[in-house]
């Protein structure tokens, strides 16, 4: 089990690691956003795993994103863990309107977030089991969702 508290982060290698750390950490769901998800290691292995482990375990899984092309060209693990738990997986793609947000982070269960504070840059911070750490980004998540469409469909036709 991780500790309680705030830690900040200045490079590629501990934002993975503090996002590992929220992926194990995580029970009920996990709310990511992020540009594009190009820094994030969707397609990594231990990373599917870990996301696998969370669906199976009964996890909901959304993320939102500005343009999911990276996603699709990069991450056949992630289409193939869309595929296998599109019931439990939801993808929005934000409008032009919302373009000019560039944070980037992910929140478990409200009380696990690692986040970048814009995302050209890999400076952020990351709080594990301290819900006010995570309560803007939470906040802020479901103003995104609200205001997204579906996207990134489990198949080319969407079904």
């Amino acid at each position: 089990m991780v500790e309680a508290g705030v830690q900040g982060f200045t490079g590629h290698q501990e934002f993975e690691a503090h996002l590992r750390t929220v992926l194990e950490n995580s029970v009920a769901s996990l709310e990511m956003f992020d540009p594009d998800f190009s820094v994030f290691p969707l397609g990594a292995a231990d990373v599917d795993a870990a996301l696998r482990h969370f669906l199976r375990r009964g996890g909901h899984l959304r993320l939102a994103m500005h343009s999911s092309g990276h996603i699709e060209r990069y991450y056949p693990r992630f289409l193939t863990l869309l595929r296998d738990y599109s019931h439990r997986i939801e993808c929005r793609v934000t409008g032009r309107n919302l373009h000019q947000l560039t944070d980037s982070f992910c929140i478990g269960d409200e009380v696990h977030i690692v986040r970048r504070f814009h995302s050209d840059h890999m400076r952020g911070e990351a709080a594990f089991h301290t819900p006010q750490a995570a309560e803007i980004s939470a906040e802020r998540f479901r103003g995104i969702w609200a205001e997204s469409l579906p996207g990134l469909h489990a198949t080319t036709t969407g079904l």
